[in-house]
Order: structure tokens, then C-alpha cells, then sequence
């Protein structure tokens, strides 16, 4: 404890950014997950970090509680950023439930408590699973823990309003976006093409009632072609994973200033 008691402000905001990590990156940040149990973990990977960072001397001074705000606020950023990032699935199944018709029976989330597509939290769930399986969650872990690195304890201003950064962030939800229309494409493309042949049944045969027929034939034909192409949306996961590390990587090092 002598050792420790001259480091507590340090360690204090190394569980300050640690927990605000976990309150918006995904998986960590689920209530199915109590809130002692991501404290008491937040807690013991700040204790673990504790000892391989260099932790400076701090005073309990006005400094540093500008330093637990900066802390707080660069927890955050990160796993707003990650968080924003995979929810690009959550889009993919927002495209493919617009074309299906299962945009008008939305879900709620029990992790997030917020509306979600139908298919958007079903591939939700795979990506999640997948992301498990590889020990993704790692990578994530990795991510706070090199942060540091980039961003030290005791430095007081980050440029959180700087062009370059919000630039960046920009183009990785341009990114993200693009990856979930990649994710999507297969199975909007083909349920556009029954509608196509649907409009042309509706005016050669006039007595096929097209939107009693139409709507379990969409469903049919996306549910099959999902069914094909799901070994192509989980190379795009993949793809989508890696761009996610980039990003956070390249966001730590905008703002530290390297």
C-alpha cells in the first residue's frame, strides 16, 4: 500500500478510462451483463494495467480532475467509435428488412433496451458469436490497453475538435456504411428482382392479387438467399473487424497527437 497510495490518482483514472470503455463498446457495455460485474472487471484490468504502464506522480489538485473529464471523455470516444462501427450490421438488417417487409415489426433489444430490424439483430447476434469465436473481444482489450501508448495519463488537452480527427471519423462511418450496403447487396439485389417479376406478373395477369402473393414470396426468396450468402457476410464481418481495430488504432493516434 506504500507503494500504491503515491499512484492512486493514476490509478484512478486508468479505471476512469477502463470503465467508460466498457459503458459504450460493444459486448462489454450489455445489461444482460450486471453493473458490478463490469466495475469489478473494469477495476481488475486498471490494476493489471497499473503495472505495466508508467505511472506518473499526480496531484489531487485542479489538474487533476481535468484529467479524470479527459479520461472519461477518451473511454468514451473509443467505444463510441467501435460501437458505431459494428452496428454497421445492425444497417445491413435494416436494408434486407426494408426489402423483405420486416421493417414494420421491429424488436426490441434486451442488450441495448433500444428498437432493432428483425434480420439486422439476427445477423447481429452471428457477428457478435463470431467475434467471440475469434477472441475479437481480445483485440478490443488490446485496443485500451495500447492506448496509453498514444494517449499518456498525463496529458491535460486532446484535440477532440480537430479537423483531422473528425475527418477521420467521418470517413469510418462512410466506411461502415459502405461495408453494411456490401453486406446487404446480395439479398436487397435479388428481392428487387421479384419485385421486378412481380410488376410484370401484376400487368399480364391481372387477376393475381400481387400484394397478397408478393409478400410471402419476398420473404421466401430473402430468407433463401440470406441462406446462400452467409459465408460471404461473414467475410465481410471479417473485413468489418479489421477495419474496426484500424480505426481505433488510428483514433488513438490522432488524439495523442502522434
Amino acid at each position: 500500500m506504500e507503494e500504491l497510495f503515491p499512484h492512486f490518482p493514476a490509478f484512478l483514472l486508468i479505471v476512469v478510462r477502463v470503465t467508460t470503455f466498457f459503458v459504450a463498446m460493444p459486448i462489454f457495455s450489455y445489461r444482460s451483463i450486471p453493473v458490478q460485474h463490469r466495475v469489478g472487471l473494469g477495476i481488475f484490468l486498471a490494476w493489471i494495467m497499473y503495472y505495466t504502464i508508467d505511472a506518473p506522480v499526480l496531484e489531487l489538485d485542479v489538474t487533476f480532475y481535468l484529467l479524470i473529464m479527459k479520461e472519461a471523455l477518451v473511454g468514451l470516444f473509443i467505444g463510441f467509435a467501435a460501437y458505431m462501427i459494428l452496428s454497421a450490421v445492425q444497417v445491413a438488417g435494416g436494408l434486407i428488412d426494408f426489402q423483405m417487409g420486416f421493417s414494420i415489426a421491429n424488436v426490441i433489444d434486451p442488450q441495448t433496451g433500444a428498437q432493432s430490424p428483425l434480420m439486422g439483430q439476427y445477423l447481429y447476434t452471428v457477428a457478435l458469436l463470431f467475434l467471440l469465436s475469434t477472441n475479437g473481444h481480445h483485440m478490443l482489450l488490446d485496443g485500451i490497453f495500447y492506448s496509453y501508448q498514444f494517449i499518456p495519463i498525463d496529458q491535460l488537452f486532446v484535440p477532440f475538435g480537430d479537423h483531422a480527427l473528425i475527418e477521420y471519423l467521418a470517413k469510418a462511418f462512410s466506411k461502415a456504411f459502405m461495408i453494411a450496403f456490401q453486406m446487404s447487396i446480395p439479398v436487397v439485389g435479388s428481392i428487387f428482382l421479384v419485385d421486378v417479376t412481380l410488376g410484370i406478373l401484376a400487368r399480364t395477369v391481372p387477376q393475381l392479387n400481387v400484394f397478397v402473393v408478393g409478400i410471402p414470396v419476398k420473404i421466401i426468396a430473402g430468407l433463401a438467399v440470406i441462406i446462400l450468402v452467409m459465408g460471404m457476410m461473414m467475410t465481410v464481418v471479417t473485413q468489418l473487424f479489421n477495419f474496426l481495430l484500424l480505426t481505433m488504432r488510428h483514433l488513438m493516434q490522432l488524439i495523442g497527437g502522434v
